[in-house]
């Protein structure tokens, strides 16, 4: 199925599933089940496991990023990017997944998780912040020296938090026993916190898709003066520059995409999606809130479901200066004959 299909067929689900309604009341704590049900039915939480032609494979990344961009832009609210990640992590180690939404830790490459012997299992200790979705899903994955581990959440420590979506974003404390398998050839840490971070940008770039969206309706439909604030030229200017800046985060997220299925240098299309696309979502919330004026922040107003995402998926996975300073790295470490190529070849 190509990723134009995938995406129309994702798009149809959550356009149907959720409402502002849904949102609005998992924010105050009540998990979609129904929505999950949908979801697992059919079959988007193994889009990346699944199209895996060998342990470790990529290939599924089109049709993951298709389904990601459409979840987003409706804000829908599931860990569907971490049980993707976390599906395909035990795919690929041999370990049969639970039938529930998953997370996967660390966040942030500050992670402190560890793992030892423990007769002849293995036990994982150490804790992890900002943990997606840890308290609502059934189980965590964490990727630690080259072995991929399965923790049952209700055997780890949880401190419940929020993200400013209102999602949940909890730090986990754990020393209990874990099934352990070695992770696939190629995959470690380092390519799961590039996958968390393109996950994040792709969902960025379909929720700037949606703001964009949003903002030039509202600006045709709001009548100030006798005309369509739209008509006006400062009203023109701040969206053509939202418009530019959408128009740049889609572009760089899909490449990063097209990079992780085989088509090009991944780390360094991965620094360039979460840095632009973060400096993206940060200049598109601004303006779009500004054309709205207050009603966008309204509690029955779709548009702050769509910001507050953006301004909390920016910092997850590397902020900004981050990535800018892992592009620094790649660069300086292909010296001065070796930029140029890698530019034009991105």
């Amino acid at each position: 199925m190509s990723d134009s299909l995938v995406r129309e067929v994702a798009g149809k689900l959550f356009a149907d599933l959720v409402p502002p309604k849904l949102v609005n009341d998992a924010e105050a704590g009540e998990f979609p089940a129904g929505l999950w049900q949908a979801v697992s039915e059919a079959g988007f939480p193994d889009a990346l496991a699944a199209a895996a032609e060998m342990p470790g494979d990529l290939a599924g990344m089109p049709d993951a990023a298709a389904i990601l961009r459409e979840a987003a832009s409706h804000a829908a609210p599931l860990p569907l990017a971490e049980t993707m990640i976390a599906r395909w992590l035990l795919a690929g180690a041999g370990i049969k997944a639970p039938d529930a939404p998953l997370t996967i830790a660390p966040v942030e490459r500050a992670g402190t998780l560890l793992l030892h012997r423990a007769g002849k299992g293995w036990r994982l200790a150490g804790s992890a912040a900002r943990l997606p979705w840890g308290r609502q899903a059934a189980g965590i994955v964490a990727i630690v020296e080259g072995r991929v581990a399965l923790l049952a959440a209700k055997a780890g420590d949880l401190r419940p938090g929020k993200s400013l979506a209102g999602e949940p974003r909890d730090d986990l404390s754990v020393d209990a026993e874990v099934e352990v398998k070695p992770a696939a050839a190629g995959v470690d840490a380092a390519l799961v916190h590039r996958l968390g971070a393109l996950s994040r940008a792709v969902m960025m770039a379909g929720a700037l898709d949606e703001v964009l969206t949003l903002s030039v309706q509202y600006a045709n439909d709001r009548v100030q003066f006798g005309r369509p604030i739209g008509k006006f030229q400062a009203i023109q200017q701040q969206l053509a520059v939202l418009a530019e800046n959408v128009a740049a985060a889609g572009v760089v997220a899909s490449a990063a995409v097209e990079a992780a299925a085989g088509k090009g240098d991944f780390a360094f299309a991965v620094a360039v999606a979460k840095a632009r696309v973060g400096e993206a979502a940060g200049k598109v919330a601004e303006i779009a809130h500004q054309v709205h004026g207050a009603i966008g922040f309204t509690h029955e107003h779709r548009l702050h479901h769509l910001t507050r995402r953006l301004w909390s998926w920016r910092d997850e996975f590397g902020v900004e200066s981050d990535w800018q300073q892992e592009l620094g790295r790649l660069a300086a470490a292909r010296g001065a004959d070796g930029v140029w190529p890698l530019l034009t070849a991105w």
